[in-house]
């Protein structure tokens, strides 16, 4: 089994919902997202998947994220947009987009700040 990981990152703003704290007030984060997928088999070219396509439909998808108040859209208007929310969000997603017979998105890390992150993967 491989195990492939990207890095990136967006923007954005956000407010947590029944939240007793500071965080409850609109802030913004500059978050960094990782994405691991695993892949059984290699190509001919000896890859799982090629880093620039995981990169660029993670990318696409942080694109309907970056630098907007994540509060306001759909996936996050009965939710909290908390760290742990958005990295099942991006896990679902880019499962719906890259999974196939060789390719598994495995879990997704999203860092709010330096020292704090949250994952989801499924067990």
């Amino acid at each position: 089994m491989y195990r492939l990981t990207i890095q990136t990152h967006f923007a954005a703003a956000h407010n947590l919902i029944n939240y007793q704290g500071d965080c409850e007030n609109l802030h913004g984060h500059n978050w960094k997202v990782e994405v691991q997928v695993r892949a059984h088999q290699l190509d001919a070219a000896g890859l799982g998947i090629d880093f620039k396509v995981l990169k660029k439909e993670a990318n696409r998808l942080l694109d309907e994220l970056d630098h907007k108040y994540l509060n306001d859209l759909e996936p996050f208007k009965d939710i909290s947009p908390s760290s742990e929310h958005i990295c099942r969000f991006l896990f679902e997603r880019l499962s719906a987009r890259l999974n196939s017979d060789n390719v598994q998105v495995d879990e997704v890390r999203v860092w709010e700040s330096d020292n704090a992150c949250a994952s989801y993967r499924l067990d």
